[in-house]
């Protein structure tokens, strides 16, 4: 089959990469157009161009599918479309353009999660268990029958980042076999089954920890903001940066927001139990291990709003 992919960041790499390596003929890539990176603001290609780059793949850079990238799209009588966080709404006329259609591959098992930050929601709410799916888009918010799903325990120690790493690889096999089970006309989509939950874009507002909410819901937001868009709280009126944190079921006594050193370990009140921090990183500063951190703030009234 002739197949377009689309897909911009990272976590969409893999896929291409699976796909190519499964001899599946990839005729060219669609992704975001070049953006500034960094605090020096370079202009960077997206991970999905590099790759493609690499690859040495026909390139389409487009934030926005219009009338031109519809016109180029249908010039290369595509068989289906692979799909990745590419980050941009596919409009209708493009959607009728593969003979079998755009195929998504989404980080949740739907319809759970629908939205732009499946992974994310999932941390936050406390799921178990997470996963991927593929279905066949349509204009609806990820609501089109599922082809097939892959599924991942979610681990005591994992963030947003580590769990979607992990879901990009197995999403990638899945997405691979998918394609090659529409080929091979073995490939029967399903509707959607179950409860619909939405998971939209984060801001940064959603990653500002508040200390009076219990020590595991301030645990699995804070997971579910890491590395994006990063988890913060207010130290004498300045943001200041939190890793991931150990929840400490030992430790009641502390107030709610109140910072104490113990034994080399940094906790903080909560609104059950303290939690114990691991990296901190002050206004203006890079990261530090948290011990460290609270060694150089020489304050003993520490208290994050």
């Amino acid at each position: 089959m002739r197949i377009l992919f689309a897909g911009t960041p990272r976590v969409a790499v893999p896929s291409l990469n699976e796909l190519r390596h499964a001899g599946h003929e990839v005729v060219a890539v669609l992704t975001r157009a070049d953006a500034h990176v960094g605090r020096k603001k370079v202009l960077m290609p997206s991970p999905v161009a590099q790759a493609a780059t690499d690859a040495g793949l026909e390139i389409i850079k487009a934030n926005r599918i219009d009338q031109s990238v519809v016109a180029r799209l249908a010039e290369l009588h595509l068989d289906a479309a692979a799909i990745v966080a590419y980050g941009g709404l596919v409009p209708p006329a493009a959607l009728q353009l593969p003979r079998f259609g755009w195929i998504n591959l989404h980080f949740s098992l739907l319809p759970a999660w629908r939205g732009a930050a499946p992974v994310q929601h999932a941390l936050i709410n406390g799921d178990d268990i997470s996963g991927a799916s593929t279905f066949l888009l349509e204009e609806g918010l990820d609501t089109g029958p599922v082809f097939g799903t892959v599924t991942e325990p979610v681990r005591q120690e994992d963030t947003s980042g580590t769990l979607l790493e992990r879901l990009s690889e197995s999403g990638a096999v899945l997405l691979s076999q998918t394609l090659a089970a529409i080929e091979q006309g073995r490939a029967v989509p399903v509707p959607q089954r179950g409860e619909v939950s939405l998971a939209p874009k984060l801001s940064s507002a959603d990653g500002r920890v508040r200390w009076a909410d219990p020590a595991l819901a301030i645990k699995r937001r804070i997971s579910g903001v890491t590395p994006e868009p990063g988890a913060w709280t207010l130290l004498a009126g300045q943001r200041v940066k939190l890793g991931a944190v150990l929840l400490r079921p030992d430790v009641e006594e502390i107030l709610s927001g109140v910072v104490r050193e113990r034994d080399g370990a940094v906790l903080v009140g909560t609104g059950s139990h303290a939690v114990q921090l691991t990296q901190v990183q002050p206004s203006g500063r890079t990261m530090l291990p948290a011990a460290e951190w609270f060694r150089g703030s020489r304050r003993e009234d520490l208290i994050f709003e």
